[in-house]
């Protein structure tokens, strides 16, 4: 038996419903996540996220709901928060909250995407070889 059988490596992609792949796109381009897959007019649509993937998928809202589905973050670790606060702000974006210090040692903000997805731009406040 593996002696930690709990352990986890990492997150291969996170997967976000988008009911508008054109402004889902836009909005992730933008921010300088690089198409790898689908595009604006595609079902399905795939950037690359440092090791990993960012996956978006078609998903028109049920009739009577406005949106498409619950709400959720994603969390991306950036060489620099206040560089891809300035990013989204001259995109024409509003981010939710400014850079800001956390107390658990983020420096951070956040962001809707066009479906309301909330993304959190982060970098540790103390680099592990700092320590």
């Amino acid at each position: 038996m593996e002696s930690n059988p709990e352990r986890i490596q990492s997150i291969s992609a996170v997967t976000l419903a988008t009911h508008d792949m054109a402004a889902s796109v836009t909005f992730y381009e933008s921010l300088g996540f690089r198409l790898l897959y689908g595009g604006a007019e595609a079902d399905f649509t795939s950037f690359r996220a440092g090791h990993g993937y960012l996956n978006l998928q078609l998903q028109l809202p049920a009739p009577g709901h406005s949106g498409v589905g619950d709400w959720g973050r994603a969390v991306f670790w950036v060489d620099d928060v206040d560089a891809m606060y300035r990013r989204a702000i001259a995109a024409g974006y509003v981010p939710v909250t400014s850079p800001a210090d956390a107390p658990w040692g983020e420096r951070y903000f956040h962001i809707h995407d066009p479906n309301g997805h909330e993304l959190s731009f982060a970098r540790p406040l103390l680099q592990p070889d700092e320590s």
